[in-house]
């Protein structure tokens, strides 16, 4: 007798509780991931507050970690957890946010690998995730201090040292950061 799996909506997949390991629904499917440890969680931190220190001047939206979710395929459902994500506040509901995930789609997606990543599943995320319409993924390398900057429109960019790490398209002309700073 063949068993039908069945698939879970983001929905559904809200409504179970975390746990310890962090997990995503791909295709309807949850998939586990190993904790990345305390070099993945120093450069997540490092990107949010450098992008919330900018907004605390340009106020032009929301920084999220990794654990809000990401709508970026429906029938089958995925939500992906970028590490760090940007939202425009035309994007973001009304205080009191309500429960679950926000409709739209963040225009800048951050990952920051860890030493279980797979090159070709980062690759398949960062697809993934123009589909689903963001503007710019930025892939960060804690062990090579480097940034691999995607845009949908071109070849990626490879960022380290004092080479800046320039965001017009999102986040405007003026924010501009040495790869390096990431990487303290």
């Amino acid at each position: 007798m063949a068993t039908i799996e069945a698939l879970l909506t983001a929905e559904e997949f809200f409504a179970i509780p975390r746990g310890d390991q962090p997990k995503e629904l791909v295709q309807g499917r949850i998939i586990y991931m190993t904790p990345p440890g305390q070099p993945h969680g120093l450069v997540c931190i490092e990107i949010g507050f450098i992008l919330r220190s900018y907004l605390a001047t340009h106020d032009i939206g929301r920084v999220v970690g990794n654990d809000s979710g990401c709508i970026t395929a429906r029938d089958p459902d995925s939500v992906r957890g970028p590490d760090i994500a940007f939202y425009r506040h035309d994007q973001i509901p009304e205080k009191p946010f309500p429960p679950g995930y926000w409709k739209a789609v963040p225009p800048l997606a951050c990952e920051v690998l860890s030493p279980s990543d797979v090159w070709a599943e980062v690759l398949e995320k960062v697809t993934e995730y123009f589909r689903a319409g963001v503007i710019v993924v930025c892939v960060f390398d804690p062990a090579r201090e480097t940034i691999q900057v995607f845009r949908g429109d071109r070849q990626p960019e490879s960022l380290s040292g004092d080479a800046e790490l320039k965001l017009p398209e999102v986040l405007g002309e003026e924010f501009a950061v040495p790869a390096k700073k990431f990487f303290v």
